[in-house]
């Protein structure tokens, strides 16, 4: 008898059993990213191969760090050091205005954005695009003029962040009208590694830093 209550309830349970497994592979979750569902009535079309990610973003094809110095273009991009903080390399690991006062064709520049009490503000910000004036470029402005705008700090507030647009924007990307934290529009024209942005050229581009694209610019961007 005890054999026999035990197969009624092996018999009794099977069918739930193969109820429950029947639910289980009936149901398909989603994929992740990446992988192609199945599906009964038709194949799916594959999936196009992209780039892991844009030549701005740091990255290889293959999800690797790309060499940062394989990314940039210009004529002032061979005045940049080899090696050390100051070089593309360096940059790339540091947050941009860190990288820019490691950078020697910069330093008017960080000097400026210190005076306006800037680096608090650039060096956290997720993602932004900088057009970076050299030294030469505000060697352009009498020294007079300089001077005043460097001690009067809601002007040169004004004048800086009309340098900074928000996101990481590539060369690809760059042409056209942007909004820069000024609240002005600036207009980039030209195309592969020809570059205006106003009147002011584009001496070396799409310079990576930890958190900013940088396009480094022959003249300050007077609002």
């Amino acid at each position: 008898m005890k054999t026999r209550s035990k197969l009624v309830g092996l018999a009794l349970a099977l069918p739930l059993t193969l109820a429950a497994c029947g639910s289980s592979a009936g149901t398909t979750s989603t994929p992740a990213a990446g992988g192609a569902a199945p599906s009964s009535s038709a194949p799916s079309s594959p999936t196009p191969m992209t780039s892991a990610a844009t030549p701005s973003d740091g990255m290889s094809s293959t999800g690797a760090m790309a060499d940062p110095a394989s990314m940039v273009f210009g004529p002032a991009c061979s005045a940049v050091p080899k090696d050390g903080k100051g070089s593309f390399s360096g940059m790339a690991t540091d947050p941009v205005a860190t990288a820019a006062s490691n950078n020697p064709l910069l330093s008017t520049l960080v000097t400026a954005v210190k005076a306006a009490g800037l680096v608090d503000t650039l060096n956290p910000a997720p993602e932004i695009t900088v057009f970076a004036p050299t030294n030469d470029a505000f060697a352009k402005i009498p020294a007079a003029d300089l001077k005043k705008v460097l001690a009067d700090k809601p002007t040169l507030t004004k004048v800086l962040t009309n340098h900074v647009v928000a996101g990481k924007i590539a060369p690809d990307k760059i042409a056209g009208t942007h909004k820069t934290l000024a609240g002005t529009n600036i207009t980039v024209t030209g195309s592969g590694e020809s570059f205006m942005v106003g009147k002011a050229k584009v001496l070396c581009g799409n310079v990576p830093t930890a958190n900013a694209t940088v396009y480094i610019i022959d003249s300050v961007l007077l609002p």
